[in-house]
């Protein structure tokens, strides 16, 4: 498997106040579409809540629906007067650009393009994992399923290419650009998205 996601990494959700919030998206219109909430609570990021629609089974959502879900998600799951304020940012694949702009447009959320490296978003990721840094609350069901499923590509391997298979990895993906794009900078420094960090 790409990542290993022991049992360790998945706890009761937390009712203490964490101190900053991001959402992750890998955007689909006929695809599925992922969200991530993520919130840092004492020098760790949690996966607070997340949404995963599948298009190919439920039919294809627009832009607009997409984002009443996104304020949904932060609706339901920040306790606080103004939760869009809390988000510091809305982290989207880049090549999602009608679903940016439509983000934009209506001015509530910053948005950020993921660095979508995906070896060493794969790496990453896998570190914060393996060191404990990256939690999981027992309610984002759809990304343990993708854990089980994230496998690295054998035809590819091979080629001699290191690529994972793309299949079921959606949730995969949102998490990958939350970790490549907030807690670590271009050519692999990790800066952890600490309390000082925009």
């Amino acid at each position: 498997m790409a990542y290993l996601c022991g049992k360790f990494n998945i706890i009761s959700r937390i009712q203490s106040p964490y101190s900053k919030y991001y959402i992750s998206i890998d955007y689909g219109t006929s695809n599925p579409t992922s969200m991530g909430l993520w919130g840092l609570y004492n020098r760790k990021w949690y996966r607070v809540a997340d949404s995963y629609y599948d298009g190919r089974e439920r039919g294809p959502r627009t832009d607009e629906e997409h984002y009443q879900e996104l304020k949904r998600l932060v609706k339901e799951n920040i306790p606080s007067a103004q939760p869009f304020q809390a988000v510091r940012a809305v982290i989207v694949d880049p090549s999602a650009a009608s679903f940016i702009q439509t983000i934009k447009k209506y001015g509530r959320f910053r948005t950020r393009e993921a660095n979508n490296d995906v070896l060493d978003g794969i790496r990453n990721t896998a570190a914060e994992l393996n060191a404990g840094r990256l939690l999981f609350c027992d309610g984002c069901h759809d990304i343990f399923d993708e854990f089980g499923a994230y496998v690295w590509d054998s035809k590819a391997s091979d080629k001699g290419e290191d690529k994972p298979v793309k299949s079921s990895d959606h949730a995969m993906d949102d998490m990958r650009y939350f970790v490549n794009t907030i807690l670590y900078k271009q050519g692999g420094l990790r800066v952890g998205g600490d309390e000082n960090r925009a």
